[in-house]
């Protein structure tokens, strides 16, 4: 089973997508998982800092377990008014 990623604001216009699918493994975390998204798009990597992450709509920490068909959605901070 795969694990979905979601990508907002500067994190998707960095990335080129707003949504695609990683394959899941054995002891997945939030970091795990992001750290595969990074081999693929090191843009990224100036974004990390500041990202925050939510697994099946619930805010997470990077230690967080992902489970095989879990969402997983990188938030960087936004701005408005």
């Amino acid at each position: 089973m795969d694990v979905t990623i979601l990508l907002f604001a500067s994190i998707a216009e960095k990335s080129g997508s707003r949504k695609l699918s990683l394959p899941s493994e054995p002891g997945d975390t939030v970091a795990k998982v992001r750290d595969r998204l990074l081999e693929r798009f090191p843009q990224l990597v100036d974004s990390l800092p500041t990202l925050l992450y939510a697994l099946n709509e619930e805010y997470v920490k990077e230690w967080e377990p992902v489970p095989a068909g879990s969402t997983l959605a990188l938030i960087p901070p936004v701005s408005g008014g």
